[in-house]
C-alpha cells in the first residue's frame, strides 16, 4: 500500500485551500475505522481533519495491529472483544491466501468451487460475528456510552466494511459519513444507487461493462449470489443486534443505506461508468501525492540501474508473502532482467535471488512510483496501489490474489494499462515475457499516462472533496436533502411491479371488452343476415 508518512505538506496545501470556504471550528468527530489497508485511507482523512482543528476520537479494538492507541492526531476508545477479529491478526490473510491458492490449483471443478466458497463464507461469517461484538461491548458499557453522549459529537465517520459503527451512530442519533468502497454485500453503489446488471459488473465478477448475453446472465447470477450471501451469512449477525437494542421496527439494512454522505473511494478513470446519487462524493485516489526524495541508500540503488531503470514489486499491507514455489519463479525471472528490482518481501528470501534484486520489508511505495527511472509496477491489485500507479503514470503487471484484486486488475487491463497473470499458473518464463512486454511496448505506459492526466484534471484534490463533505454534514447537521428514501420502499413498489400489474390488468380488461364487443356485434350482424335470407 501507499506511503503515508510525510503527508504534512499535502495537508497544509489542502488546509490553506479551504480557508476561504465555510468551515466548522473545533468540531468533534467519532470514527469507526477498519484495520489493515483500510486504515491507511482513514488515517489520511483523520490527519486532514485534525489539521483543520477538529477533535477526532477513534474507536479501536485491543487487538488492532495498525490502529494505534496513542496518536498526535486523535484520541482513542479501546474496546476489548471476547474474541479478536480475524482480520486484525497479521497471519490471517497469509493463511487464507495459502488455502485459496491450494484450492485454485486443484482446477475449476464443482468440488473446487464448493471448497473455495465454503472457506470464504466461513471466514466471512466469523469476521462479522466477531465485529458485531464491538456493538455489544459498547452498548453494555453504560459508562462508556454516557461518556460518548456527554462529548456531544457532531458526526460519525465510518468505514462500513465492518458496520458496527452504523448501529452506534443510530443509538447516538448522529449524522453519518461513510468512507467507503466496500460494504457487507460488496461494492457500495449496489445498495445506494441503481446498478443495472446489464452493464454494471457485480462484485466478485471480473468482467468489463461490455457484456454479451452469456456474460449478462452470469453477472445477474453473481448479483443474486452476493445478495443471498449478504442476507443469509452477514446480515443476521447485525439483525439480531438491531432487534435486541432497537426493536423489530428498525431495519439494519435501512440504517446502512441511510448514511448522509458516501465518500466513495472511486474515480471513473478507473471504475466503469454507472448511475450515481446526489449524496455520493467521489474521492478515488485521495491518498495520492507528489513523490518525495528517496532515502540516500535507496536512491543510490535506483541510480545504479542506469538507462535500464528499475521495477517495483509489492503485495500490499495484508499479504506478507507468497508460497515459496511462486516466489522462486518470480526471483528467477527477475534475475534475467537488466533492470534493478525493488521487492517488498517479508517472508523467507528466495534462494535463487538475483544480484539485481533488493528485498525490503517496507518501502516508500508512492515515492518509488513517482521516480523518473521506474519502468513497471508488479502489484496484487489493491486499490491504493492501483491509484498510486495511475497518479504516477506507471504501467502494471498484475498478480491478483484475493477479493477485489481480480476486478481491479481487469479494469486496468481493459484500459490497456496493465497485463495480468494468474498466480497459480505463474512460471519464470511467462512472468518474464509479461514484464518485458509491459516495459518495451509503449502502449502500456502511454495508456497509463493518459489515465494519469485524466485523474489529475479535477477542480479540487479528492482529499479536499472528502474534507469538505464531512464538514458540510457537521455544519448542516446531516444531508437528508441529498438522500433518497427509496431504500425504504417495498421491492414491488421500487420496481413498480404493482403499477405494471395494474396497467396489465387494465389493458387485459380493455382487450376483453373490445374483443367481446366485436364478437357481440359480429353475432348480431350474422343473425340479421340469416333472418333476411329466411
Amino acid at each position: 500500500m501507499g506511503s503515508v508518512p510525510g503527508v504534512s505538506l499535502l495537508l497544509l496545501v489542502v488546509s490553506l485551500s479551504l480557508l476561504s470556504s465555510p468551515s466548522v471550528h473545533g468540531g468533534k468527530i467519532l470514527v469507526f475505522p477498519v484495520d489493515g489497508s483500510h486504515w491507511v485511507n482513514m488515517k489520511l482523512l483523520i490527519q486532514g481533519l485534525h489539521a483543520r482543528g477538529h477533535e477526532i476520537t477513534v474507536v479501536r479494538t485491543a487487538s488492532s495491529w495498525y490502529i494505534k492507541e496513542d496518536s498526535p492526531h486523535y484520541s482513542s476508545i479501546t474496546v476489548t472483544l471476547p474474541e479478536a477479529i480475524d482480520i486484525e491478526e497479521q497471519d490471517f490473510f497469509v493463511t487464507f491466501l495459502f488455502k485459496m491458492l491450494t484450492i485454485q490449483k486443484e482446477g475449476a471443478s464443482l468440488i473446487t468451487f464448493v471448497k473455495f466458497y465454503w472457506e470464504m463464507l466461513g471466514a466471512l461469517s466469523n469476521i462479522h460475528k466477531q465485529a458485531s461484538q464491538l456493538t455489544v461491548e459498547m452498548f453494555e458499557n453504560k459508562t462508556l456510552m454516557q461518556s460518548i453522549r456527554d462529548t456531544q459529537f457532531d458526526v460519525v465517520l465510518i468505514d462500513p466494511g465492518l458496520p458496527a459503527g452504523v448501529l452506534v451512530a443510530h443509538e447516538l442519533k448522529l449524522p453519518t459519513v461513510f468512507n467507503v468502497r466496500w460494504i457487507t454485500s460488496g461494492e457500495g453503489h449496489f445498495v445506494v444507487a441503481p446498478s443495472p446488471t446489464s452493464y454494471v459488473p457485480t462484485s466478485g465478477n471480473a468482467i468489463s461493462d461490455k457484456m454479451n448475453f452469456g456474460e449478462r446472465l452470469k453477472n445477474t447470477l453473481y448479483y443474486v449470489f452476493n445478495t443471498c450471501i449478504d442476507k443469509l451469512i452477514v446480515c443476521p449477525h447485525y439483525d439480531r443486534l438491531v432487534e435486541r437494542y432497537f426493536g423489530p421496527d428498525v431495519n439494519f439494512y435501512h440504517l446502512l443505506q441511510g448514511a448522509d454522505i458516501w465518500l466513495m473511494r472511486v474515480d471513473f478513470v478507473f471504475e466503469f461508468p454507472r448511475p450515481t446519487m446526489p449524496n455520493i462524493a467521489y474521492i478515488g485516489g485521495f491518498q495520492c501525492q507528489p513523490a518525495k526524495p528517496l532515502p540516500t541508500e535507496l536512491e543510490e540503488f535506483v541510480q545504479s540501474s542506469g538507462e535500464h531503470g528499475f521495477i517495483l514489486m509489492s503485495l500490499g499491507t495484508l499479504v506478507q508473502g507468497l508460497p515459496v514455489e511462486i516466489t522462486s519463479e518470480i526471483a528467477a525471472a527477475f534475475a534475467q532482467l537488466p533492470q534493478k528490482v525493488i521487492w517488498r518481501h517479508a517472508g523467507e528470501p528466495p534462494s535463487n535471488l538475483g544480484n539485481n534484486t533488493l528485498l525490503m520489508k517496507w518501502l516508500p511505495q508512492n515515492d518509488l512510483l513517482g521516480h523518473p527511472k521506474i519502468k513497471a509496477f508488479v502489484a496484487h491489485g489493491g486499490t491504493n496501489g492501483i491509484y498510486e500507479s495511475i497518479y504516477n503514470g506507471v504501467p502494471i503487471v498484475g498478480i491478483p490474489l484475493l477479493f477485489d484484486q481480480f476486478e481491479n486488475c481487469l479494469r486496468m487491463e481493459a484500459r490497456g494499462a496493465a497485463k495480468v497473470l494468474d498466480a497459480t499458473k505463474l512460471t519464470r518464463q511467462n512472468f518474464l515475457e509479461v514484464i518485458q512486454e509491459v516495459i518495451h511496448n509503449p502502449s502500456y505506459r502511454n495508456n497509463m499516462k493518459r489515465l494519469s492526466a485524466l485523474h489529475r484534471d479535477k477542480p479540487m484534490h479528492p482529499l479536499e472533496t472528502g474534507l469538505f463533505w464531512i464538514e458540510f454534514v457537521m455544519r448542516n447537521k446531516g444531508a437528508s436533502h441529498l438522500r433518497t428514501e427509496s431504500y425504504k420502499m417495498p421491492w414491488y413498489a421500487y420496481y413498480s411491479v404493482d403499477v405494471i400489474c395494474l396497467l396489465i390488468t387494465v389493458l387485459l380488461t380493455l382487450t376483453v371488452i373490445v374483443v367481446g364487443s366485436i364478437r357481440f356485434l359480429c353475432c348480431r350482424l350474422c343473425r340479421r343476415r340469416k333472418t333476411k335470407q329466411e
